[in-house]
Formats: C-alpha cells, sequence, structure tokens
C-alpha cells in the first residue's frame, strides 16, 4: 500500500525548503486530520484515534490562531488554499 499525501497543494521543492514554516505544519496537520478522519468513518469505536484526532486539531488551530494574530494575509490564503473553514476564535 503506497500512502499518498490528500492534499496535494504544496510542491514537492516548498516542502525540502520549508518545512518548519506554519504553512508546512498546517498542510501536515491537515492531512493528518483528513487520514484519521476517514479511518474513523469505519471504526467508530477507535477512541485512541479519536483522542489523537482531537490532539491534532487543537495543534493546527493554536497554529492558525498565531498566524492570524501575526499575519492575517498569509492566514487568509493559507485557509483558501486548504479549504478548511476559519476559527470562530481568530475573529479579531
Amino acid at each position: 500500500m503506497v500512502k499518498t499525501p490528500l492534499i496535494s497543494v504544496i510542491s514537492q521543492e516548498e516542502k525540502e525548503k520549508n518545512k518548519g514554516s506554519i504553512e508546512f505544519q498546517v498542510f501536515s496537520f491537515t492531512n493528518k486530520i483528513q487520514s484519521i478522519s476517514s479511518h474513523l468513518q469505519f471504526h467508530r469505536k477507535d477512541y485512541l484515534s479519536q483522542r489523537g484526532l482531537h490532539r491534532l486539531l487543537r495543534k493546527r488551530e493554536r497554529l492558525l490562531s498565531y498566524l492570524s494574530k501575526k499575519n492575517r494575509v498569509r492566514y487568509k490564503e493559507l485557509i483558501n488554499r486548504l479549504n478548511i473553514r476559519e476559527s470562530q476564535t481568530s475573529e479579531i
């Protein structure tokens, strides 16, 4: 079984160059979140995976909150590229 990323928005050279950037981290968390969500559709009682999913969601939310405070333009661009909803707590 070959694992492929669910979202291929970021090119390979961008991945190698910016692994520590907030955008890459959010992108990585989004892929993991989608992977775990698809797993939980078939295994509804996998509570350990549910816990991991909630931890990833909180991490991604904190990163997005930080980015929205520091640079609102980059935040809006990232939200649009990944097609995720804007956090309710990020409103200023």
